[in-house]
């Protein structure tokens, strides 16, 4: 059971208060926060306060997690997977074990930011202080602008795709070399600016047009894949379907390490949303809501679209003489241009999806965060953006290896920040919040610690992030290889074990509160 002060002021102190009155004292869509009079401005907006008013239920967590996966990027790492070398039920269990992982995850990380409505880089105020929760928010904002480049480029190639379909005299422009800047043709950066507007334009209408958006994304897909599986079974016929999309070259205990690795690249692949996912689960009417919505979108929904990629991989070999992983692609070999432009927008617009859910909501947050009075939500998203157009994305996701050492390098990062902030909440603390603390400067406050950081917090993650990406960085060298596939693990791990430590047996020793307040039991 997780205790928190109430952040209503018109309750008097040591009140009890019972789901009902948390709902109603919590939280609505972006701008809908509770700021009481005496939370300080440099730590408070409406977009960081506690919610008024708590309105998701399952299916809009479910449609999040459709929007997560439903993606040209989830589609290529699932189909990645099955070319491992590995049989198809090696990889199935693969993919149900690391699946599972995140889902276990995404409910611890899931309840501290539920009960109390506050986003993902206010709760890390608790752990790394009033001051030093803008650490961890900043990583997370910047990881999430690399995200936000990556699927904004891999949502313009589905577009090229269209374009160059219905417009034939425009692909001499999407030759890079011919009609290229920066790596990108003249093609791709006018598919690539177009969906960056659309992005910014869902975005800046707020978390309700959001969350209509997604739980319009998810579903979509699905229908398309439904459609593009059976196009190509009365294409090939049902016997042509293979699970394995690749010679089976690892048996027996040889197929351990690599399935091992498929697992830590799932729980890699998710570490980014999995993280920042209070920014969203703030928003459920209960935490037994946002259990429920993960589970149908995680374990369930997951394996069931990657059995769909992997059927619709493997039929594209005696339809089209070659195994195509990318769908996109595969698309765009349907004889039917009405066909290749409905599964290229749909694609589109599901890569859109994931982008806004995952890669834009984090960073305003994380961003405004920072200077709540100078940097609103929407101020802090388009900021993200700005910086996603800077990295030049499409370099970062151009090949397989170049995929794994962009999802190793983000794993040894963020690792630790998970590691950090589970040790705290259920280790140190026990569930304790004093929400209104998260908002004070006061040095009674119980998360001012010194001067506003927390020094274990700040040692923890600067261990686990340099422990963790050495092996990234020095791949070559004898079992390194193997070991930056556990980047994220490595982190994490190190990151729980050491602010533990420090946390409760060092001179660092964190105070759990003030003792000045009674906390009140939420139900």
């Amino acid at each position: 059971m997780t205790e928190l002060i109430s952040p209503r002021r018109d309750l008097p102190r040591g009140a009890v208060l019972g789901a009902d009155d948390l709902v109603e004292a919590a939280g609505h869509p972006v701008g809908g926060g509770l700021v009481e009079p005496d939370y300080d401005p440099r730590l408070t907006n409406e977009d960081l306060a506690p919610l008024k008013k708590q309105s998701w239920g399952s299916y809009n967590i479910f449609a999040f997690w459709m929007s997560d996966v439903h993606s040209v990027g989830g589609y290529v790492t699932a189909g990645s997977l099955f070319a491992l070398g590995l049989a198809s039920w090696q990889v199935l269990v693969a993919l149900l074990a690391g699946i599972t992982i995140v889902y276990f995850f995404c409910n611890l990380v899931a309840k501290p930011s539920q009960v109390t409505g506050v986003p993902y880089p206010v709760i890390c105020r608790s752990v790394f202080g009033v001051l030093g929760a803008n650490i961890p928010a900043i990583i997370r904002g910047l990881i999430a602008v690399a995200w936000y480049g990556i699927q904004t480029f891999l949502a313009s190639a589905a577009l090229d795709v269209v374009l160059i379909k219905l417009f034939p005299s425009l692909a001499p422009y999407a030759v890079v070399e011919d009609y290229g800047f920066a790596g990108l043709s003249a093609l791709g950066w006018g598919s690539f600016l177009t969906l960056w507007i659309v992005q910014a334009c869902v975005f800046w209408r707020g978390m309700e047009s959001i969350r209509r958006f997604i739980d319009f994304c998810g579903p979509a897909v699905y229908v398309v894949m439904f459609l593009l599986c059976g196009y190509l079974i009365s294409q090939a016929g049902w016997s042509a379907i293979d699970l394995n999309l690749g010679s089976v070259t690892y048996t027996g205990l040889d197929a351990i390490p690599v399935m091992l690795g498929a697992i830590a690249l799932v729980v890699s692949y998710f570490s980014g949303p999995m993280l920042n996912f209070g920014d969203f689960s703030r928003y459920g009417k209960s935490f037994a809501a946002v259990k429920k919505g993960n589970l149908l979108g995680l374990p369930v929904n997951f394996l069931v679209f990657s059995l769909l990629v992997v059927i619709t991989a493997s039929l594209t070999l005696p339809v089209y003489g070659e195994l195509i992983t990318d769908p996109v692609e595969t698309v765009a070999r349907i004889d039917s241009t009405f066909a290749i432009v409905l599964g290229a927008l749909t694609f589109t617009v599901a890569t859109i999806g994931i982008n806004i859910v995952a890669n834009f909501i984090s960073p305003a947050f994380d961003f405004s965060n920072v200077s709540p009075q100078r940097i609103s939500w929407r101020a802090g998203g388009m900021i993200a953006a700005v910086g996603s157009v800077l990295i030049t994305p499409w370099n970062l996701y151009n090949n397989p290896d170049v995929i794994h050492y962009t999802l190793e390098t983000l794993g040894a990062f963020i690792g630790p920040l998970f590691g950090i902030l589970i040790a705290d909440y259920y280790l140190v603390r026990r569930q304790k919040v004093i929400v209104d603390d998260l908002f004070t400067m006061s040095e009674r406050g119980a998360y001012w610690y010194r001067k506003g950081y927390n020094p274990a917090a700040v040692i923890a993650t600067v261990v686990g992030a340099a422990v963790a990406v050495i092996p990234v960085l020095v791949k070559s060298a004898p079992g390194m290889h193997t070991a930056a596939q556990y980047s994220w693990f490595i982190g994490c791990g190190l990151g729980l074990a050491v602010y533990y430590v420090l946390a409760t047996r060092t001179a660092l020793a964190v105070r759990v509160g003030d003792g000045s307040a009674e906390p009140v039991s939420v139900g």
